[in-house]
């Protein structure tokens, strides 16, 4: 286990998580990318200054109206204590705030094409709580040059849509040509006990955020206003879901937010049947810790140097100032283009 705080370095500590397909980045502060088969499942620019692109967990106290994140991003408050572990099977952002204390836990299934972000939610005070969570994503569903060269473009080719009898939020991109992939997205939430009323999403990310207003303080959280339930062939697909939990005192309770992709619809509908049960997160870590294990150990990989090639990834994704030659360095050339 690698343990975090924030700001302890000049680019964002992070995580890889994955399987043969999918791909996900996690940073100690809870921004991070979700990649399939070579394309962008989630918008991500690499911005070490500004961080604030992922897939993320707000919540919000209903008595109270106060606003924070399961990680550090994309709200910013301040925590009373805030950490972040990494392990090879799974990212792990914990942080306390008041009477809450909430876990977030970021896994990847080394069987199918998912990804679960898990919250939990602990009241370590004497009163009831009544909190609205909300996982956001932005959704790209094209290949990282493609979205980055024109995005509002890009954005035009995925329709959002609702499927009543699976419980989830399906997009998918409209093919171009011969050549484009075909990829569905799907974002759900896992069943679970303490959660009342009906889950509640938005695809249209204008509606969500509001006009004037960032990821930091969305009008559709800050407002606790119900989510409008947009779908089709909005300007700017996200995946926003909402469910209400009551937490009474000394308990805690789990939300699971699963995200899921195939190459088509027909292989889509059964992973979100697959995970939907409550009892999908707990087998999908005990094979992800497992197979991280196997994976060190046929690669001849310990502890050590896991952690190492994590960290020399993270440079990798994050360009580290801290790496850089000196400028004397660079102004002299060094050995010269020839020694490349």
């Amino acid at each position: 286990m690698r343990r975090v705080g924030l700001g302890k370095s000049s680019t964002p500590e992070c995580q890889f998580l994955g399987s043969s397909r999918l791909g996900v980045l996690v940073t100690a502060a809870g921004s991070g990318y979700t990649r399939w088969n070579g394309l962008a499942v989630t918008r991500w620019q690499g911005d070490a200054t500004l961080d604030s692109l992922g897939s993320f967990i707000y919540l919000r106290d209903t008595q109270t109206g106060a606003v924070w994140s399961g990680g550090h991003q994309p709200a910013g408050v301040k925590a009373e204590f805030y950490e972040s572990a990494f392990m090879e099977d799974r990212a792990q952002l914990t942080r306390t705030d008041g009477s809450l204390k909430t876990v977030v836990d970021v896994i990847v299934s080394p069987e199918d094409d998912a990804m679960c972000r898990r919250i939990s939610i602990t009241n370590l005070g004497k009163k009831h709580r009544t909190i609205d969570v909300t996982s956001y994503e932005e959704l790209a569903l094209a290949s990282l040059e493609a979205d980055a060269a024109h995005p509002a473009f890009s954005k035009l080719f995925v329709e959002t849509e609702y499927d009543e009898v699976a419980g989830a939020l399906i997009a998918s991109r409209r093919r171009r040509g011969p050549l484009d992939k075909e990829i569905y997205v799907a974002g759900f939430v896992a069943t679970g006990t303490g959660l009342t009323d009906a889950v509640e999403y938005e695809t249209d990310r204008a509606k969500f955020v509001g006009r004037g207003r960032t990821l930091s303080s969305p009008i559709s959280i800050i407002n606790g206003r119900p989510l409008e339930g947009s779908t089709g062939a909005v300007l700017d697909p996200v995946f926003a879901l909402r469910q209400r939990i009551s937490v009474p005192p000394g308990s805690t309770v789990r939300v699971s937010f699963w995200t899921t992709v195939a190459a088509s619809r027909a292989a889509l509908l059964p992973l979100i049947e697959k995970y939907k049960d409550a009892a999908a997160f707990s087998r999908t870590s005990t094979l992800a810790w497992t197979q991280g294990l196997v994976e060190l150990r046929h690669l001849g990989i310990d502890a050590d140097d896991a952690v190492l090639f994590q960290q020399i990834a993270g440079a990798l994704a994050y360009s580290s100032p801290a790496l850089r030659a000196s400028e004397k360095v660079l102004q002299t050339g060094a050995l010269g283009i020839e020694a490349l």
